[in-house]
């Protein structure tokens, strides 16, 4: 199901950056750059695409957690809850370092 507020949230951080896409993905809509997934937000919490190698230092926060597909950990990702996603300065540390990741990769 979809999460109207945090999309609304995401969409307002990430701004109106050239190459900005929003597409239905994982039962949530997926906002994408140049292609690329950046992030998604769906009622159970925000998608955040770090990277591997790159998500240590957001796996040690409270209220986020590798990404798991069925039985399979997604290295780079991770999913943040509401007490995650819901702090403004946190929100736009995992968007900012998400960005970062996605720009230094070729456009689709």
């Amino acid at each position: 199901m979809r999460d109207t507020g945090l999309e609304e949230l995401v969409r307002q951080e990430l701004g109106d950056r050239p190459g900005l896409s929003e597409k239905p993905m994982f039962g949530g809509l997926a906002f994408l750059v140049n292609g690329n997934l950046v992030c998604g937000a769906r009622e159970d919490g925000m998608l955040v695409r770090l990277g591997k190698g790159n998500d240590g230092w957001a796996l040690a926060l409270p209220g986020i957690a590798q990404m798991v597909m069925g039985e399979r950990r997604m290295q780079g990702w991770v999913r943040a809850a509401a007490e995650a996603y819901g702090n403004d300065a946190l929100r736009m540390r995992l968007l900012d370092a998400a960005l970062g990741y996605v720009l230094s990769l070729p456009p689709k």
